[in-house]
């Protein structure tokens, strides 16, 4: 049975716009709240992102294959023979996990590296100028209609090491709202940065406390991503989830005019695709900013969801807006963070 509030249910059904404004729903879900110490929060403020870090050299990965949903536990597959002998030393991992990875769950599945088609005689890449932060905050202001009544503000976190990544967000209201609407909603991400962009491995939302989370694992080997209630779904290429959504284009920026996606919930996986409409220039957090304009219709009709990607800002989302039967939602993009030693290097 749907438990989802008439005021909910209609923010999950445009990927971009409702990724902001599904924040803002779960921040809706009446429930008591005790806060858990976070991280020192991000507080210089800065206008430019330095460009994408290189991906961390690793073989390409087998595309999914795609298979019938099934609770059917999958036999181990055969061992590898051996290859020939060399010198002692263990494949480098790809990346060691962080603490905060290690502490929201299930060990990741680790990316395998080719060690046969590594060159070790290549030099290595010369370090940019710029790197981007440990850990970046996007700021977003939401809005009740075309930045009309303030709901409240989001913080989106992305943090990174090796070619490992961490998203994660939690949102408030304020005014009558907060009073009207008390708790909190928070979503996570974990996964890889791939040649390709994000590739989520672990996808969680939690309303109000770890007793109601939710969580959806991807397996790409075996193209299955398991949903709440150990439901599960084929997984094919490119499928994110709605923190990963809002990162895929700054590691590869969009091309043409129609892009296709799937996006994942924790209980639910749905293909999406928008069409680039014109280029505007737009008012955010920061001041004045050139964007392209994407959008997607609803296949009834009855919704419309709009995002305005910033190429300065290597393509991340300064706009999101949806339109649907019961109101208007709006993300506007406020701010860009990082830790402080950073922004006055």
């Amino acid at each position: 049975m749907n438990t989802t509030s008439p005021t909910v249910r209609p923010i999950f059904v445009v990927a971009f716009a409702a990724s902001i404004a599904l924040h803002f729903a779960l921040s809706l879900w009446p429930v008591d709240f005790t806060p858990v110490p976070e991280a020192p929060p991000l507080v210089a403020t800065i206008t430019e992102l330095p460009p994408p870090p290189q991906p961390v050299a690793a073989a390409a990965k087998p595309a999914p294959k795609p298979r019938r949903p099934s609770p059917i536990a999958r036999p181990a597959p055969a061992p590898t023979p051996e290859p020939a002998p060399v010198a002692a030393s263990d494949p480098p991992s790809l990346i060691d996990p962080t603490p905060d990875a290690i502490a929201s769950g299930p060990e990741l599945p680790a990316v395998p590296v080719d060690v046969a088609t590594a060159s070790p005689a290549a030099p290595a890449p010369e370090p940019s100028a710029e790197t981007l932060p440990p850990r970046v905050d996007l700021v977003y202001k939401g809005y009740l209609g075309t930045r009309g009544f303030v709901l409240g503000d989001a913080t989106y976190r992305f943090e990174h090491s090796g070619n490992q990544y961490k998203i994660s967000t939690v949102g408030e209201l304020r005014g009558l709202a907060a009073l009207l609407f008390p708790g909190q909603g928070r979503l996570e991400s974990h996964g890889a940065i791939t040649a390709a962009g994000l590739l989520p491995y672990e996808f969680a939302v939690e309303r109000g406390s770890r007793d109601r989370r939710e969580v959806a694992l991807f397996d790409w080997e075996a193209g299955i991503v398991t949903l709440h209630e150990q439901k599960t779904a084929a997984l094919e290429l490119p499928t994110f989830d709605w923190l990963a959504i809002m990162w895929q284009y700054y590691f590869s920026p969009p091309t043409g005019r129609e892009v296709s996606f799937a996006v994942a919930t924790t209980r639910r996986v749905a293909r999406y695709t928008i069409t680039r409409e014109d280029d505007e220039k737009i008012e955010w957090g920061q001041g004045e900013i050139d964007t392209v304009r994407w959008h997607r219709r609803s296949e009834d009709g009855k919704s419309d969801g709009y995002v305005w990607l910033a190429p300065s800002l290597h393509f991340i989302p300064v706009k999101m807006r949806y339109i649907g039967p019961r109101g208007t939602f709006e993300a506007l993009l406020d701010s860009i963070r990082v830790d402080e030693k950073i922004a006055q290097q």
